[in-house]
């Protein structure tokens, strides 16, 4: 029992390690990260009833970011790149979001949101791997339009776990903010979306009874986490400076499709008779393949 509960601390601990750095890193929020690592983690023993792993893992996540995001919204503070008006702008639309979304969540099934999810992998795999970004064409709308896409923002990130930095920050660079301010910004806005998500799914009363737990956020896999994520963030920050993160961008945008095409794959429904998963087979096997010839390439060549 006692080496059990050592490989879950460790297991936790390198989770808060990999996110944390790819966190600041790439500043693409844990939540990418965690989701599906948790979901795993969470399949694969017994303390998580099977039909709420999603729920748990979704919740769980944005716990993590709770925490991790004030380290992140501090670091850009000091520089002075947070845009105030426009977070106070898009918090209420945020905040509304992020409780519909957890809502929404309780009503779905756990293998509907996985699928979800790994919808939502493949778009910012496609996103990531373009380097896709909406150019600057008009100025942010007045106080109901920009709530209500706080509104969209929010209940997509609950629904999926994350901070929603990649919807904020394509929606604050077409509204003509400068990257580094649209970056920063999504920091800030994440922290309001991971405690209103959290909170949305802390308060559950539908959630099955799981010691050590609020409704569907597991405390100890938080702690597990937070311990090392907030360490390491600001360590990948720092080496975003010092290696080629457009080549790492582009390694994660295969990775994510991958987790995100094995993510659907598991969960589809007709996985026995649908042409679509064969397609799915094949395209999950090529870039299987590319990756690791990529990996493969770049320890040779350095």
């Amino acid at each position: 029992m006692s080496m059990l509960l050592s490989e879950t601390v460790l297991f936790l601990m390198f989770l808060g390690i990999f996110a944390g750095t790819l966190a600041g890193l790439l500043g693409i929020g844990g939540g990418i990260i965690i989701v599906p690592a948790l979901l795993w983690f969470y399949e694969s023993g017994n303390v998580i009833p099977k039909d709420q792993t999603m729920q748990f893992a979704l919740a769980t996540s944005l716990a993590t970011i709770c925490f991790t995001s004030i380290t992140s919204v501090h670091a850009h503070n000091k520089r002075g790149a947070v845009l105030w008006t426009t977070v106070l702008k898009l918090s209420p639309g945020i905040i509304i979001g992020a409780l519909l979304g957890t809502y929404l969540a309780r009503l779905l099934s756990s293998e509907f949101l996985v699928i979800f999810f790994g919808v939502f992998l493949l778009i910012v795999s496609l996103q990531m791997g373009l380097g896709a970004q909406p150019a600057s064409s008009r100025n942010l709308p007045g106080w109901f339009g920009t709530s209500f896409i706080g509104l969209f923002i929010g209940v997509i990130s609950a629904l999926v776990g994350v901070g929603g930095g990649t919807l904020t920050v394509p929606f604050l660079t077409w509204c003509n903010a400068p990257v580094r301010s649209a970056i920063a910004s999504s920091s800030a806005v994440g922290f309001f979306i991971a405690v209103a998500g959290a909170v949305g799914y802390a308060v559950d009363e539908h959630s099955t009874n799981v010691s050590f737990s609020s409704g569907y956020v597991y405390w100890p896999a938080v702690a597990g986490i937070v311990t090392t994520s907030l360490i390491f963030a600001p360590l990948g920050a720092r080496l975003a400076h010092t290696i080629p993160v457009k080549l790492l961008k582009s390694l994660f945008s295969i990775f994510s499709a991958i987790i995100g095409i094995k993510l659907i794959m598991q969960s589809y429904p007709s996985v026995n008779t649908e042409v679509l998963i064969i397609h799915l087979h094949q395209v999950y096997n090529a870039l299987h393949s590319y990756l690791f010839d990529l990996i493969l390439s770049l320890g040779i060549t350095k």
